[in-house]
C-alpha cells in the first residue's frame, strides 16, 4: 500500500506544493495588507451615523466595506494555510493569532454597519434600491439582511458579540490543536511487517487493510488515544454546543438548528426529511453489512471491519499523476472547457499533495476571492485518494467559476451547495470507472467502493446529524453533555445504523470525539443532502445533453447570489422534496442488488 509521507516539506518537489507565493511573495506584503485594512477601517469609522444618509452613501459604504473584507480575507486565508502546513510551528501560530486578533478588533470596530442599515425602515431601504442602479449588485444581500432584521441586535450588542468572537471560537481551536498537533496514536505493524507511525492521515488506509490484525490494531490505538482525553474533549465539545445555543437565544431564534439553517433559508423540514428517509432505509444498510460479513468470511464482524474492500485489487496504487489523468477523463461529460481549466489549475499548483509532520489532516478546498482555489490533501496513492482529489477539485472548480462571474459579495458558497459540486464529480468518477471495467472482480470492487460512498456519506453523515441534533436539543433543555451521556448516545446510534451483524465494540462509543465537523453546528447534514442532490444531477448530466450540462455549469457560476435551494433548482434538483434522498436510496438498493447477484 502506498504511503507517501515526507519528514520535511523541502524534500517534496515544488510541483506537489501549493503556490501560496502567488498570494504573498513575502511577509512584508502580508503585513502591508493588514495595515491597509486597519487604515481603511479608520476611514470607514467616519461613516458612522451617515451610512443611510442617501442611496449613494449606502452604495459607497458597501463598496468600502467590501474593500476591507477582501484584504482581511486574503490575509487570514494565507495565514491559515501556512499554519496548516505545520501546526507545530510557533511562528506560523503567531501569524495566525495576529490576523485573528486583527479580525476580531476590526470586526468589533465595524459592527455598527449592519445595525445602522437595519435601523432604517424597510421602505427606505427599498427606495434606495430603486433609485440607485449601483445597488442592484447588492440586492440579494440587502434582501437577506431584511429577512434577518429581527435577529440583528443593537449596535452596542453587536459590538460585544463581535468582540467575543475569538473567545467563542476557542473550542474549535483547542480541538484542532489537540487533534492535529498534540495527539499521538503510537505505532502499528502493517501487513508487510513494517512498523509505521499511526496518523490521522494514514488511519483509513490501515482500516482498509485485508489483514484483520492490522485493522484491529489501528482501530484500538486510535480510540485509546481519544479515550485518554475523553473528559477534555467532552468539555470542549460541550462548550461548543453551549456557544451555539446561547448565540441562537441571544439572536432570538427558536433553536440552534433554526439559527444554523435560517441564513441560507433552508427549511428545517429538509433536515427532518433527510433523517426520516435514511432511517426508513436502514434495513438496506443492514443487508449490506450482512453481505459484507458473509463475503469476508467473518464469524464476528466488528467496526474495524467495515472499511475493508470486499475485493483486493491486484494493482491498487494510484500515483498522483495517474490520479489526475483518471479525474480528467471522468469529468469529460462536463465539457472540454471545464477539464482544461482544471488541468491548468493543477499545473499552476493549486494543490498541496503529500502528508508531512504537523500538517493538518484530511483534505479541503480553500482560498480567498482573489487567490487560486487551493486544495490541501494528504495523498497516499489509494483509490480513495483519487476520489478525494476529484471531490476537492469539485470545490475548487466551483470557486473558480463563481469568482470568474460573481462580484465579491456573492463569491462564496453555502456548504449546502458546495458539497453538491464536489459530490457530482465523485458520482461521475465512479460511473466512469464502472463503465470502463469488464473484469468481474474489479467490478465487484468498484460497486463495493460506490456502496461505501453511500455508507460513509449518506448514512454515516446522517447519523452524525442525528447525534449533534440530540446534543443541541439536550443542552437547550438544560442537559449537561457529560462523557457518559455523549458516549451512550453515540453508541446507541451506531448500533441502530449498523444493525445486528456488527458486534458491539466498546471503543466505537468514542468515535464522536474525533469528528472535527461537530465544531461547526449543523454542518454535516449537508454532506448527506449534497450527496443526494449530486446523485440526481450526475444522472441528469450523463443522460442529458448540452442543456443539462449548461444548467449545471450555470449553477457553478452563481455563487451565493441566490438561496441554496433556488440555486439547486436551476441545476435541476428540488431539495425541498424527499425525492432526491429517496432516489439516492433507490440507487443504493440497485447497487446492492447488483453486488448480491455477483456473489451468488
Amino acid at each position: 500500500m502506498g504511503n507517501k509521507f515526507y519528514e520535511n516539506r523541502d524534500d517534496i518537489d515544488i510541483q506537489y506544493r501549493w503556490n501560496l507565493e502567488d498570494m504573498y511573495s513575502n511577509d512584508k506584503l502580508w503585513e502591508e495588507d493588514i495595515k491597509k485594512a486597519e487604515n481603511l477601517t479608520e476611514e470607514f469609522l467616519q461613516r458612522k451615523g451617515s451610512v443611510m444618509k442617501s442611496s449613494s452613501s449606502l452604495l459607497a459604504s458597501l463598496r468600502a466595506m467590501e474593500e476591507i473584507d477582501i484584504l482581511l480575507e486574503k490575509a487570514f486565508v494565507y495565514a491559515r494555510m501556512r499554519m496548516d502546513e505545520d501546526n507545530r510551528d510557533s511562528e506560523r501560530q503567531k501569524k495566525l493569532d495576529r490576523i485573528t486578533t486583527t479580525l476580531t478588533k476590526l470586526g468589533s470596530d465595524l459592527s455598527f454597519f449592519i445595525p445602522e442599515i437595519l435601523e432604517a425602515s424597510e421602505s427606505k431601504i427599498r427606495q434606495y434600491m430603486s433609485e440607485e442602479a449601483g445597488l442592484n449588485q447588492y440586492s440579494h444581500m440587502l434582501e437577506t439582511l431584511l429577512r434577518n432584521q429581527s435577529h440583528v441586535l443593537s449596535e452596542a450588542e453587536e459590538n460585544i458579540l463581535a468582540g467575543l468572537s475569538q473567545v467563542n471560537s476557542a473550542p474549535h481551536a483547542i480541538f484542532n490543536m489537540l487533534n492535529n498537533a498534540d495527539m499521538k496514536f503510537g505505532k502499528i505493524i502493517d501487513e508487510n511487517g513494517d512498523t509505521i507511525e499511526l496518523t490521522q492521515g494514514n488511519y483509513i488506509n490501515f482500516m482498509q487493510s485485508h489483514n484483520q490484525d492490522v485493522r484491529k490494531s489501528a482501530f484500538e490505538k486510535m480510540y485509546q488515544a481519544y479515550e485518554k482525553l475523553i473528559n477534555t474533549i467532552s468539555s470542549t465539545y460541550s462548550f461548543s454546543v453551549k456557544n451555539d445555543v446561547v448565540k441562537s437565544q441571544i439572536r432570538k431564534y427558536p433553536s440552534a438548528r433554526n439559527a444554523a439553517l435560517y441564513s441560507d433559508n433552508i427549511p428545517e423540514s429538509v433536515y427532518d426529511n433527510l433523517v426520516k428517509v435514511v432511517n426508513d432505509n436502514l434495513p438496506n444498510l443492514h443487508r449490506y453489512m450482512s453481505l459484507r460479513k458473509q463475503v469476508l468470511g467473518l464469524d464476528n464482524q466488528h467496526m474495524w471491519d467495515v472499511y475493508v474492500p470486499l475485493v483486493e485489487l491486484p494493482q491498487n496504487e494510484y500515483p498522483f499523476e495517474e490520479g489526475v489523468d483518471i479525474v480528467l477523463n471522468a469529468l469529460k461529460p462536463l465539457g472540454q472547457e471545464y477539464c482544461n481549466n482544471l488541468k491548468n489549475g493543477i499545473e499552476s499548483r493549486w494543490i498541496d499533495v503529500y502528508e508531512t509532520p504537523g500538517k493538518t489532516s484530511g483534505a479541503y478546498s480553500f482560498g480567498s476571492y482573489d487567490s487560486m482555489p487551493y486544495s490541501l490533501m494528504n495523498y497516499t496513492d489509494t483509490l480513495n485518494d483519487v476520489f478525494t482529489l476529484i471531490h476537492e477539485m469539485g470545490h475548487s472548480m466551483h470557486s473558480y467559476y463563481t469568482r470568474k462571474v460573481q462580484p465579491y459579495t456573492y463569491g462564496d458558497h453555502s456548504i449546502f451547495t458546495a458539497e453538491v459540486a464536489s459530490t457530482v464529480n465523485e458520482s461521475l468518477l465512479i460511473k466512469y470507472l464502472l463503465e470502463n471495467e469488464k473484469d468481474t472482480e474489479v467490478r465487484k470492487y468498484l460497486i463495493n467502493f460506490y456502496l461505501e460512498q453511500f455508507r460513509a456519506t449518506l448514512f454515516r453523515q446522517t447519523m452524525f446529524a442525528e447525534f449533534e441534533h440530540k446534543c443541541h436539543e439536550y443542552v437547550e433543555n438544560n442537559g449537561s453533555l457529560t462523557p457518559s451521556w455523549l458516549n451512550e448516545k453515540y453508541e446507541k446510534l451506531n448500533q441502530k445504523y449498523y444493525g445486528s451483524s456488527i458486534e458491539k465494540d466498546d471503543y466505537i462509543k468514542y468515535e464522536w470525539a474525533r469528528i472535527p465537523h461537530f465544531y461547526r453546528a449543523y454542518y454535516v447534514y449537508q454532506y448527506a443532502t449534497g450527496f443526494s442532490a449530486a446523485t440526481s444531477l450526475s444522472k441528469r448530466i450523463l443522460e442529458g445533453g448540452n442543456k443539462e450540462r449548461n444548467d449545471y455549469l450555470k449553477f457553478l457560476s452563481l455563487g451565493s447570489s441566490m438561496y441554496p435551494v433556488d440555486l439547486l433548482k436551476i441545476a435541476g434538483v428540488d431539495m425541498t422534496s424527499t425525492k432526491p434522498v429517496s432516489e439516492a436510496m433507490q440507487t443504493f438498493n440497485t447497487l446492492l442488488e447488483d453486488l448480491e447477484r455477483l456473489y451468488k
